[in-house]
């Protein structure tokens, strides 16, 4: 997503959670640290839910369309394609979103100014950079 790992989170993934084990994590959570996303995938899952800071709530359905093994060893996963820029962080969930688009988008309302100073004056929520996707994806275990 191109967030900065800085909030809460968690994966569930068929029955079991995954997550930071941090403060008061639920009871049956799994630390994510101890388990390869390969492992918690092991049996043909195809669909998990990410929820990223509890706080504005982004909860993503990711859906896996392909598994692709060759006869090299490739050390990480590989995004072919996507959709869409990835909100700032801490933009304050769905609603937060939405706001800070309607303000980029109006040169005239009053938190334009203060939104594009906060995103270092570039933000098109139609872009999406498949080299950066696979940057972050570098990351994961």
């Amino acid at each position: 997503m191109g967030w900065t790992d800085s909030h809460l989170h968690n994966f569930t993934i068929g029955d079991q959670l995954y997550g930071m084990q941090f403060d008061d994590y639920p009871e049956g959570e799994l630390d994510e640290t101890e388990h390869t996303v390969f492992v918690a995938l092991r049996g043909g899952v195809r669909r998990f839910v990410y929820e990223y800071d509890f706080g504005d709530s982004w909860t993503h359905e990711v859906v896996i369309e392909d598994f692709a093994f060759v006869s090299h060893t490739l050390k990480f996963g590989v995004c072919l394609d996507g959709q869409g820029a990835c909100p700032p962080e801490d933009v304050g969930g769905i609603g937060g979103y939405e706001q800070f688009l309607e303000a980029l988008a109006d040169p005239l309302h009053e938190e334009h100014d203060d939104m594009l100073v906060w995103v270092g004056f570039r933000f098109d929520p139609a872009v999406f950079s498949v080299a950066s996707a696979n940057v972050a994806l570098q990351r994961v275990r």
